[in-house]
């Protein structure tokens, strides 16, 4: 069984910085320079989402981070081939298989890892054969987790994004499947991570979870950025995880 984390990580998603970036070519904002401060600021990892489209980082950005950051790296990717071969040729230290479709404007749910076992079971594989650590990016449901625990992915990470848009009674169901979810890894050997939707004033609840050992924040906090700062807004997420932990 897998012990309960001390310390709960933050790991800062850069992804919109490069949307920017990339609404006008050229190289501002640079993401790596954000991913620098995001480091400075608290965060304990930096996560960045290679897309088919190359909405947001692009090739080029994956070497440049490893390179200049001396905490992990998380690579969000799809589970294709091509996906596959820039994670085995980078290395970077961890990988969260996320589901993808070229029309939506974020990731929409979860990965339904039970439904797609034979055809992830090799990409889990390569990657943990390369020293890549894996995580897959699903639901809060026992089916799911039971996938992970077939697929042996060390890592998964919780979708709150039901949890972000609900609110009430109906969030507070949705909190205790987030819950349970966390649980039933932890049992199995596995460490729970969550995210997406995550904000000020809904991230305590799920930062208390004591099973959970790392949030995966992004969106909120680069636009919390344009108001008051990025430093000032990953402060503040550190800050209100740790009124829970």
């Amino acid at each position: 069984m897998a012990a309960s984390p001390a310390h709960l990580r933050l790991g800062v998603n850069i992804d919109h910085v490069a949307t920017i970036r990339n609404a006008r070519g050229g190289t501002h904002p640079d993401p790596v320079k954000a991913a620098l401060m995001a480091v400075k600021a608290g965060a304990d990892g930096i996560t960045a989402h290679l897309r088919e489209d190359r909405r947001h980082i692009r090739d080029e950005d994956i070497a440049t981070l490893i390179a200049a950051l001396a905490v992990p790296l998380n690579l969000e990717m799809a589970a294709t081939r091509e996906m596959l071969d820039i994670a085995l040729r980078h290395k970077p230290h961890a990988v969260c298989i996320v589901p993808e479709k070229r029309e939506e404007r974020t990731t929409e749910g979860g990965l339904d890892a039970a439904g797609q076992i034979e055809a992830l079971r090799p990409i889990v594989g390569a990657l943990g054969e390369a020293g890549v650590r894996v995580s897959l990016f699903i639901e809060p449901d026992p089916a799911q987790i039971e996938a992970a625990i077939r697929l042996d992915a060390p890592v998964v990470e919780l979708h709150t994004g039901r949890y972000a848009e609900l609110s009430g009674a109906e969030r507070a169901r949705e909190l205790r499947r987030l819950s349970d979810a966390a649980a039933l890894a932890a049992k199995n050997g596995m460490e729970p991570h969550a995210g997406h939707g995550l904000t000020f004033d809904n991230v305590g609840p799920v930062a208390a979870i004591p099973q959970v050992a790392e949030l995966n924040i992004g969106h909120f906090l680069i636009g919390e950025a344009i108001f008051g700062g990025l430093e000032n807004a990953i402060r503040e997420m550190r800050r209100q995880m740790d009124l829970v932990r």
